[in-house]
């Protein structure tokens, strides 16, 4: 889908200039504010961890995270399948169980993983579109969290609910939350796709929004890099 959409870009400009978007405002009530996590993650208070969110093409969330206060690393990969099928060309089928996914090592100690779900929830996807995102379709796209243990899960559960309760978005979260087996880095061509091809229509159209979004939304969480 990214490559069709690439070449219609490239054919009618004028045409999908107005008609697309990015990021996730558009999921959001008017007017509604992003409410902060409850509560913190007593558990997991020091040393470096890792977080693993899926949400549309692993691109623009690498992208969004990457320039996160208290990130040190981001990587694109493919976690809820097997090794078999960690392939680029297999996960786009749609039937591996894979979902395009990124893995973020965070220092606790600067950044919470409640403000990870901030990000997650607020700027880096919209939450509320089942099994797709924006232009691309299938379970591969699909909202998930893959929870590394009970404190994450619980984290998770409780944040999203408070977004429910708060009415933020204007219909119902989708978002998964999935027992984390093995996280699979991409291709290399994948990583850091966005700082390498920052004029390509995709990340323009799709991508650059979710950066804007940050720095406006969250600018004491931004940083240039």
């Amino acid at each position: 889908m990214r490559q069709i959409f690439a070449r219609l870009l490239a054919v009618l400009p004028a045409l999908l200039l107005v008609a697309c978007g990015g990021g996730s405002a558009s999921a959001a009530t008017p007017g509604a504010v992003i409410p902060p996590p409850a509560a913190d993650l007593p558990a997991i208070a020091t040393g470096v961890q890792t977080a693993v969110f899926a949400g549309g093409c692993f691109w623009g969330v690498d992208a969004v995270f990457k320039h996160v206060k208290g990130v040190s690393r981001v990587v694109s990969g493919y976690a809820g399948g097997s090794a078999a099928t960690a392939e680029y060309g297999e996960v786009g089928t749609g039937r591996t169980g894979h979902a395009e996914s990124v893995e973020i090592t965070y220092d606790p100690a600067i950044v919470s993983y409640g403000t990870l779900l901030k990000v997650f929830f607020s700027v880096a996807h919209d939450p509320t579109e089942l099994n797709r995102q924006g232009p691309d379709d299938g379970p591969q796209y699909r909202s998930a969290i893959f929870v590394q243990n009970d404190t994450q899960r619980a984290a998770a559960a409780s944040y999203i609910a408070t977004l429910t309760k708060a009415g933020v978005y204007r219909r119902p979260i989708v978002t998964t939350l999935e027992p984390l087996t093995t996280f699979y880095p991409a291709e290399a061509y994948h990583q850091n796709y966005l700082a390498l091809h920052p004029t390509q229509a995709y990340i323009v159209i799709n991508d650059m929004p979710k950066l804007d979004a940050l720095k406006r939304m969250l600018p004491e969480l931004y940083v240039a890099r």
